[in-house]
């Protein structure tokens, strides 16, 4: 499978590193608008990740590591890059700015075979969440939205509590601050987001209830979400607070996560009575950790933590579905 990636931001930064070492999946080309000599920069030196064991040389058109060569584009318009000359099979759209369905297609037009956002993107896009709802319709879809980190976290615990029954949820994500936020204070329209990210901790709106409304049309108008930026790097803890359609316990609820863990949901969710906290959960694959330590019930009123690496943990949801693609 041929694959390029276009916007080397957190997440593609994050997948170029870890596909140049897979053996199934071939990397060909990369596309953003920075200079090839700051990207060759950034893909060695990673403030979260550390330091790549490997040399990342740059030339003016492209990025070689241990003698693999990869093209390295500066185009901001999608149709003018070389995909059908390339014989691309997949773009990973992770610039953030073609996530509806005429800026993806863009993308096909150039030649390419599939894309795949690193977003939710807009609703005339099918969202499927790895794990959850995959199937072999997914196969025929040349877009494909794989939801975002805080998606696929959430998704699958919905899943596993509404089978006690849900009536309505409310879920607080404290999460590591981004690239939309500012590093000092700065003029924003949501106010806050313009507030110095590492020094506040910071309510910021999102918008992830309406992926899980996509997703779970039952739970309509049943679920609010709200996000606390926090303090550090990477990292991320969403806490669920949820009004069960009968009394239930932490013994009962913990059950039904340690068993998904173990089975249909291994290698997507896992399940921990260790005393974690967010560094210790950087590099880990899963799209959640539950953490059966918090999990609270006061008769049908529960809540369950879960943590997640909101980089490395969702890219590992992209890589399967290359991989399912690939099969």
């Amino acid at each position: 499978m041929r694959i390029a990636i276009n916007g080397m931001g957190r997440i593609g930064r994050l997948l170029f590193r870890r596909l140049i070492e897979n053996k199934q999946l071939e990397i060909v080309a990369v596309n953003d608008i920075m200079p090839v000599e700051n990207l060759a920069y950034l893909l060695k030196y990673d403030s979260v990740y550390g330091t790549y064991a490997d040399q990342i040389d740059a030339t003016n058109h492209s990025l070689i590591v241990n003698g693999i060569k990869v093209q390295a584009f500066k185009n901001a318009d999608p149709e003018q890059l070389p995909w059908k000359e390339l014989n691309i099979d997949v773009v990973l759209e992770c610039s953030g700015a073609f996530t509806d369905h005429d800026g993806a297609t863009k993308h096909l037009t150039a030649g390419a075979k599939k894309v795949l956002l690193s977003t939710t993107g807009s609703e005339d896009i099918p969202l499927l969440v790895y794990g959850f709802n995959q199937n072999g319709s997914a196969k025929q879809l040349d877009i494909l939205s794989p939801g975002g980190c805080m998606t696929n976290c959430s998704v699958h615990v919905l899943y596993i509590l509404n089978s006690i029954g849900i009536q309505s949820l409310h879920v607080n994500i404290l999460h590591s601050y981004t690239s939309r936020q500012a590093l000092v204070d700065m003029p924003h329209t949501q106010f806050r987001r313009g507030r110095a990210a590492a020094e506040s901790i910071i309510p910021v709106a999102i918008d992830l209830h309406k992926s899980l409304n996509r997703l779970f049309p039952a739970l309509k108008d049943k679920i609010n979400v709200f996000s606390t930026r926090v303090p550090v790097a990477n990292g991320a803890m969403a806490s669920f607070t949820i009004q069960l359609k009968c009394d239930s316990s932490a013994e009962e609820i913990n059950s039904l996560f340690r068993t998904a863990a173990q089975s249909e949901y291994k290698g997507i969710i896992d399940y921990t009575e260790e005393p974690l906290v967010s560094l210790d959960i950087k590099g880990n694959s899963h799209s959640c950790i539950i953490d059966g330590t918090q999990t609270a019930v006061i008769g049908n009123h529960a809540r369950v933590v879960a943590w997640f690496d909101n980089e490395y943990g969702f890219t590992s949801r992209m890589i399967d579905w290359l991989n399912y693609w690939d099969k």
